[in-house]
């Protein structure tokens, strides 16, 4: 299901006639979000919403989002963190409204971004057919604990044909519209915090939907300062994104299968 070969350093120029939505989820993102805004504006694509959908910021992002150029910027609809599957799933209804065909999901705390991983996201949903793209990274060694040590192990034993994928907590995650509407109507309560990215994960893969994950380079971002010293920062984190695969695996009854697995 992975395609690592799409590069972001073939730029070709385009006309498309689908509109894209591109929706930062934020919390005290001053420091990033202003050059972030900007960066994408060098996409070869005409972005007709840059929607940011703030966290309760005690700092300047709302600010700094609208300096920046963000053609939309709210308020996450219920004060709660972490809230950012509330925040997703209020900025795919804003993209909704803006009549947008095209939904992609960005960090707000990333210091390279550039336009070129907008392209790289959208590229293969428009010229090639896939359902959703997700980014995937070379990260700090010391980076992606969540990851390493939480959703790829689960992952393995519950949806060992999810295994192969890099990143499936990516926070660079781009859909059609009505493939991002069809995720939300499959569940009645969606996490609300940190387990959406891997449930919107999950959930694609097990309705069918075409995914590939598209290798962007480098990241780098704020949030690891924050936590590259002391991992324990994120066992909020680690307990939401586990519990909502565990979760996950009970639904499609996944403990059943893994002990028949191994029990052969």
């Amino acid at each position: 299901m992975r395609t690592t070969e799409y590069s972001i350093d073939a730029r070709t120029e385009r006309t498309v006639g689908d509109k894209v939505a591109v929706i930062f989820c934020t919390k005290n993102s001053a420091a990033t979000i202003q050059n972030a805004i900007k960066a994408i504006k060098n996409s070869n694509y005409d972005l007709d919403s840059i929607i940011v959908v703030d966290g309760f910021s005690n700092d300047k992002t709302v600010e700094k989002a609208k300096q920046g150029g963000a053609t939309n910027v709210i308020t996450q609809p219920e004060k709660k963190f972490p809230g950012k599957g509330i925040a997703m799933k209020a900025g795919i209804e804003e993209s909704k409204k803006a009549g947008a065909d095209v939904a992609l999901f960005l960090d707000s705390d990333i210091k390279n971004l550039s336009g070129q991983w907008v392209d790289a996201l959208v590229d293969p949903i428009l010229e090639e057919g896939y359902d959703m793209t997700r980014g995937f990274y070379e990260r700090a060694p010391r980076d992606a604990a969540v990851t390493k040590l939480v959703a790829r192990p689960m992952l393995s034993v519950f949806f060992p044909e999810l295994s192969h994928f890099e990143q499936p907590l990516s926070g660079e995650v781009c859909a059609r519209m009505q493939v991002w509407e069809d995720l939300l109507n499959r569940d009645a309560k969606p996490p609300d915090g940190w387990g959406i990215d891997v449930w919107f994960f999950v959930e694609a893969a097990m309705s069918g939907h075409k995914l590939r994950e598209v290798y962007l380079g480098r990241k780098e971002h704020t949030s690891f300062d924050g936590y590259k010293e002391d991992i324990g920062k994120l066992h909020k984190m680690s307990e939401q994104v586990l519990f909502t695969i565990l979760n996950e695996a009970v639904k499609y009854d996944r403990f059943e299968q893994h002990y028949n697995r191994v029990s052969l």
